[in-house]
């Protein structure tokens, strides 16, 4: 629930009047004014408390190990005038010195300047991002049904780029929803599973599903163009198979039935009587041979022992030109059944024998047996299905031989291409994977060739060539590298370039590389990616203008900030190293930021902060390889051990909670790191720490999280509490609701009512809706629980009681949460006072929350709500400062500049934000400016990229809607 709140609603008509002379421009504002009403209705649910996004981080470990020679020690001593450095101090040194605590701790020294690098992503990148969307969003509206499919897998591959777990989910999801062929249902389903990683929920199979047709397996492999029911609940649970009683007593009159007819196939000295007339009607061929111009057609006895089947495989296929179905003969007289219908083109009985086949493939080595026959007879459902098998279980057999030889082969893509398995999306599927397992292995290389190979469209042959690339950068072939770029870049891929360039560097072509990044900058709109990358090439101060321009143009990029912070570190500037580091720790954690800060604090013999920093990192990567690779985090762990004061279980609490109520997730996530380590199997513990996962977005972690607390519980309602969080997060709201009831109904705890609760209220909530709610609440805060949580559903029954007008009641929740340290009880409590036309002391209220919080951003940004246009723009400056990533103040800045007529300096405002934050509101505020000042053009550009992003954005559809009307009938 968020505790934002309207602009001035319940103010006397003297206060309103003495503010209208105060302030006419804020007033009388239409833009500023939207804004605030954007941010109510935010407020007004509990949506700003779902679960955030997960973050994709990438470890870079470019550091070199410090000098080791004692000549080198000297003669960096005699550059120093005699004076030591730091880097020259934790150097390591063969002679015989007193080792100090830095020395033990940073035994490969600290990174050098020389040494940084940033990574080339390795996904599609536009140079003008928002036209790609937008063109993607036409594409989409003038695709077939047929079409649509693909178009929503290039949306995903473009959005790649933005790091958004939830954003890319949907694109999946929109693809699965308007494949029609078998293969892209079964492995975009596959994809989604994927992502869920329900491999690692304890007890579950690959074929099990949540219910939908979504992600249903044997959905999967129903051929045909259904975008409206994958929604729908699929029929895995169905009991009742009738069609198989049907072929038991069918196959029984069959039998007593064996002599008769008037033809009969000899197999050896034994032989199956059948109907001329029915087998003839099984296929042309077989046709042609019983009632053409063969010899067959004139005799009784035609003998069959040569075309490999067995007598009771023929009494099959009699049984299946009898009755059109298989009956229940066992799976080998099947197989013998296909390999028959495909001798002689009986297209039903095949049809058959495949979805028969396809409906028993149940595990991994039964697959790799299957598919091997199935690709022979051209079995595409059995193939679809056991391949369906092999993606489900990913990564788990990514290196087993058997599924290397099928997917990274040359031999293994043809065959699946025979029977129409081999695709772009199936391999960049499989691409995913290995690069997310191990980038530089010879299985990713093989499967990015086979990418390039299915390639057909310009974008795609750009994005595999552009990702082999950098699989071969960071494999050290530079030459194979710069091959690959430069054929992704001529086929359009612009970004390829900073790889030819770095491939470029890599082979000592520094001032070429350099010239490449100058023709890209002023060949295109300067991106900050692009700064960036010349600062490799440049020297001096031309590296840190260049720096100081990438982070103006993309505040976002990390790299900037490391080598910013290394630069001051080798100037001994420590303090001023690790306050660069902290502005980007602050907004966007990361593995590698956090491991240089405690590098940074070992040497000011920091320990304590250094200790809490390598715990946050684990707790993100847990089996990160510090020091380019050569130090497991645990161990760094154990030396520090001996530096800091151990806490008992109830200090851990302590801890805690003093850093939770200072809103310190860093530090929150720390003392949790610390307390696992004493009680591994603690599955509340890492449910807490899911939920500070998810608080500095990072969901990839807190999923992780999330299924070690499912797999670690102690009993079976707090499990289904646990699958429903999951369930939840993944857009799965209806079974997170029903796994919260199944819990409830075995044993009334906080966790399930709150479940219920949270996902109750992720929707605009009716008076009753609301009253609902508020009952689960009030039932969760009777259930024993800790402090924290128990202060969170206080702050949650008080935002509820706001939207409900009740406001005594929502102030006595935020007291109480106050109480027991919910220190963002805060905001709502302001909130109140607000709406209480109280407006000075909501301001104090939200100082106190600044004064107390270490993560202040959002702060700052809620107390402009509360405050004139001065300080308000004071605080959103600061807000965008702590993290640029938030979006509001742009937009409120943007909306100042537009109500004061200054319209070209409104749109830049949201312009310079969308570069590097394209977000849906920015965008629609933007289109709404361009409408507002006749740029149709534009306006109708914005709308479209925004409806990329949300399909079914209201304001954006009846905005564009509009801006179409216009730009057709201009007198409308």
């Amino acid at each position: 629930m968020s505790t934002s709140t309207d602009n001035e609603g319940g103010q006397s008509q003297q206060q309103q009047q003495q503010q209208l002379q105060e302030q006419p421009n804020l007033a009388k504002s239409r833009f500023v004014n939207l804004i605030h009403q954007y941010s109510l209705q935010v407020s007004n649910t509990m949506r700003s408390l779902k679960l955030k996004d997960r973050c994709k981080f990438t470890q870079v470990h470019a550091f070199n190990p410090s000098e080791t020679s004692t000549s080198t020690t000297k003669a960096a001593l005699q550059d120093q005038g005699g004076y030591p450095t730091i880097s020259s101090v934790l150097s390591n040194s063969i002679e015989p010195i007193s080792v100090t605590a830095a020395e033990v701790l940073l035994p490969y020294g600290l990174p050098k300047t020389d040494s940084l690098e940033p990574p080339i992503d390795p996904f599609l990148k536009s140079i003008d991002f928002v036209e790609s969307l937008a063109e993607l969003y036409r594409r989409v509206e003038k695709s077939s049904d047929f079409d649509k499919s693909l178009v929503y897998f290039e949306q995903y591959c473009l959005l790649c780029s933005l790091g958004d777990p939830k954003l890319l989910r949907r694109c999946l999801q929109s693809a699965r929803q308007h494949a029609v062929d078998v293969h892209s249902k079964v492995v975009l389903s596959a994809w989604l599973r994927y992502e869920r990683r329900e491999d690692e929920l304890v007890g579950t199979s690959a074929l099990d599903c949540i219910g939908r047709n979504l992600e249903c397996p044997k959905a999967s492999l129903v051929y045909g163009y259904d975008p409206n029911s994958v929604f729908d609940h699929c029929q895995c649970f169905s009991t009742v198979n009738e069609s198989s009683e049907v072929g038991i007593s069918a196959q029984e009159e069959f039998f007593s039935s064996e002599d008769d007819g008037n033809v009969c196939f000899c197999i050896g000295d034994q032989g199956v009587y059948c109907s001329r007339g029915k087998i003839a009607a099984l296929s042309i061929p077989l046709k042609a041979m019983l009632y053409g111009s063969f010899v067959e057609s004139e005799r009784v006895r035609i003998d069959f022992s040569h075309i490999g089947i067995s007598v009771d495989g023929m009494r099959a296929v009699k049984f299946f030109s009898l009755y059109g179905s298989l009956g229940s003969f066992s799976p080998n007289v099947v197989l013998e059944l296909l390999s028959f219908a495909n001798r002689f083109c009986c297209e039903r009985m095949k049809c058959a024998c495949d979805n028969y086949l396809a409906s028993l493939v149940s595990d991994v080595d039964e697959a790799l047996v299957l598919i091997d026959y199935a690709t022979e007879e051209r079995a595409n459902i059995l193939v679809a299905s056991c391949l369906q098998v092999l993606l489900r279980e990913l990564p788990g057999y990514l290196y087993n031989s058997k599924v290397m030889n099928l997917f990274c082969s040359s031999e293994g893509k043809k065959r699946l291409a025979v029977v129409g398995h081999a695709s772009f999306l199936l391999y960049y599927f499989l691409s995913e994977v290995a690069m997310g397992d191990n980038m530089t292995s010879s299985m990713t290389v093989m499967v990015l060739e086979r990418l390039r190979e299915c390639a057909t469209e310009r974008w795609q042959k750009a994005l595999a060539l552009h990702r082999l690339g950098c699989v071969l950068l960071d494999r050290e072939e530079y030459k194979d590298a710069q091959s690959c770029f430069e054929a992704a870049a001529e086929a359009g891929h612009v970004y390829s370039m900073a790889g030819v360039a770095r491939s470029k560097f890599k082979q000592g072509q520094r001032f070429m590389a350099c010239e490449l990044i100058n023709s890209l900058i002023s060949m295109y709109k300067p991106a900050g990616w692009m700064y960036q990358e010349r600062s490799l090439y440049n020297l001096d101060n031309k590296k840190i203008v260049d720096l100081n321009d990438a982070t103006k143009l993309d505040p976002t990029l990390s790299f900037p900030y490391k080598y910013r912070a290394v630069a001051k570190l080798e100037e001994n500037k420590i303090e001023a190293a690790i306050s660069e580091i902290n502005r980007i720790a602050g907004f966007k954690v990361s593995p590698d930021c956090l491991e240089l800060r405690a590098w940074f604090l070992i040497v000011l013999e920091d320990y304590e902060s250094a200790m809490r920093d390598i715990r946050a990192l684990l707790t993100l990567e847990p089996n990160y390889l510090m020091f380019q690779g050569k130090m497991r985090g645990e161990h760094l762990v154990e030396l520090l051990n001996e530096h800091v004061q151990q806490w008992s279980p109830a200090d851990c609490w302590m801890q805690l909670y003093d850093r939770w109520s200072s809103v310190d997730d860093i530090g929150s996530l720390a003392v949790i790191h610390q307390m696992l380590i004493n009680d591994p199997g603690k599955s509340v513990l890492q449910f807490r720490q899911s939920l500070l996962l998810l608080r500095i977005n990072c969901q990839k972690a807190a999923m992780r999280s999330l299924r070690l607390a499912r797999n670690h519980s102690g009993s079976k309602y707090e499990r289904l509490v646990y699958e429903g969080w999951i369930l939840y997060d993944t857009g799965h709201r209806e079974e997170a609701l029903s796994k919260a009831e199944e819990s409830i109904s075995m044993q009334r705890s906080f966790e399930a009512f709150f479940l219920k609760a949270y996902a109750l209220a992720d929707s605009v909530l009716d008076p009753e809706a609301a009253s609902c709610v508020v009952q689960l609440l009030e039932e969760a805060l009777r259930c024993p629980s800790d402090g924290l949580r128990k202060g969170q559903a206080l702050n949650n029954l008080g935002s509820i009681y706001v939207d409900c007008g009740k406001l005594d009641h929502a102030a006595d929740c935020y007291v109480n949460a106050l109480k027991i340290k919910h220190t963002r009880a805060h905001q709502g409590l302001a909130r109140v006072f607000h709406l209480k036309n109280d407006r000075k002391a909501a301001y104090d209220e939200m100082t106190k929350l600044i004064d107390k919080a270490q993560n202040k951003a959002s702060a700052y940004e809620k107390r402009s709500e509360y405050c004139d246009r001065d300080m308000a723009n004071n605080d959103l400056s600061m807000a965008s400062q702590l993290d640029p990533l938030r979006t509001y103040p742009y937009r409120y800045r943007a909306a100042v500049l537009m109500d004061d007529q200054r319209e070209n300096e409104a749109v830049e405002e949201l312009t310079r934000a969308i570069a590097f934050k394209p977000d849906l509101q920015m965008l629609n505020l933007r289109a709404a400016f361009h409408e507002s000042m006749g740029d149709l053009s534009s306006a109708l550009r914005d709308c479209q990229a925004a409806l990329c992003l949300d399909q079914n954005h209201k304001d954006t559809l009846d905005l564009y809607n509009r801006t179409q009307t216009q730009a057709i009938d201009p007198c409308t």
